[in-house]
């Protein structure tokens, strides 16, 4: 029995971008190949960090927390602790790394690739490859930050799906190169299972598409489900497809905006337990910020680094430069994040 009707299917590059388009210049000189002073800044403020680890056709996610800088970085490296993950058996030399870390109360998160290189003593040592920021509409569409201590979860692991607010997205491309994207909605409209399949939809967010790329070269994934206040996480690994069928879309309409594409998540297994990194990072309720970062100035500085030397590029770095130009972006982002979340 097919899960969707099959002309729907979208598995090609192609197809992909005429339903969501290419990937933005502007999103791409947001990445650059190295941490610099601001990006180490605010790995050592994340209490949390979601890792994925991937490699072949085969793909993981966990957790890591603890008190702020438990990661440790330079320019070219992450040092994770072993002991700080959920599941630090993910973790190998050679592996494809992909990485999320969160600011207690910011709306940004800030993403790192790379790869193992060695396991030393109980410390995972990464090499960084590529580090970006991601904007703030999964969070602010979770609640992530609004949530308090709560116990009350489902107990049992589809109907706490169901009720979950925030996901984390681990693919690999078929060079074994890592990604973890955030994904965020109010609850029954996150992702829900249905006929073996963990379903959930994509939303408008800093259009880069590298997850729903790998998906189509290698469509092995791995996804962890919260509920923002709970210690607890879902996680499964399966085979995803992606679909534009009409019906099931509508099935996601939230604020009368029904989303481009849904994703299908095969798999016969669902592990629901508690996170002891939840438990150590301590996010709920909210701290109050002590760290004084401003993702958009780090996003700006990372823009201006970018070793992209088209003639798009250089425009675009030189508008950057103009003065006024981050208060200008930050009150765009506030109308986007505000107009746009869908």
């Amino acid at each position: 029995m097919e899960l969707f009707n099959p002309k729907t299917v979208i598995d090609t590059v192609e197809a992909l971008e005429a339903v969501v388009g290419e990937i933005p210049l502007l999103m791409t000189l947001k990445a650059i190949d190295h941490l610099d002073e601001g990006a180490i800044r605010w790995i050592a403020a994340s209490p949390l960090l979601f890792a994925g680890f991937g490699e072949g056709e085969q793909i993981g996610v966990t957790l890591g927390g603890g008190d702020s800088g438990f990661v440790t970085a330079d320019t070219h490296e992450l040092r994770v602790p072993a002991a700080m993950l959920d599941d630090p058996t993910l973790a190998r030399p050679g592996t494809g790394f992909g990485s999320l870390f969160l600011l207690p109360g910011t709306g940004e998160t800030m993403r790192v690739n790379g790869r193992v290189v060695d396991v030393i003593d109980g410390e995972i040592r990464i090499h960084v490859e590529e580090c970006f920021g991601h904007c703030a509409k999964a969070i602010i569409r979770s609640n992530f930050w609004t949530a308090t201590p709560d116990e009350s979860s489902p107990q049992d692991a589809v109907n706490f799906v169901s009720a979950s607010r925030f996901m984390a997205l681990a693919t690999i491309d078929a060079n074994g190169r890592a990604d973890l994207s955030p994904k965020g909605d109010p609850a029954d409209k996150m992702a829900r299972v249905e006929k073996g399949c963990v379903w959930f939809a994509d939303r408008p967010g800093n259009h880069r598409t590298d997850s729903f790329h790998n998906i189509i070269a290698q469509p092995h994934v791995s996804a962890l489900f919260l509920v923002p206040g709970s210690a607890y996480v879902a996680r499964i690994s399966g085979t995803a497809r992606m679909t534009t069928d009409e019906a099931i879309r509508a099935s996601f309409v939230v604020q009368g905006k029904t989303p481009a594409l849904a994703i299908a998540i095969e798999s016969s297994n669902i592990e629901l337990s508690r996170s002891p990194a939840l438990l150590r990072a301590k996010l709920w309720p909210v701290p109050e910020p002590t760290h004084g970062i401003q993702p958009t100035k780090i996003f700006l500085e990372h823009m201006k680094m970018n070793k992209n030397k088209s003639l798009e590029a250089k425009l675009a770095s030189e508008a950057l430069s103009k003065p006024g130009f981050q208060d200008q972006l930050e009150k765009d982002l506030k109308k986007e994040y505000k107009d746009n979340l869908y």
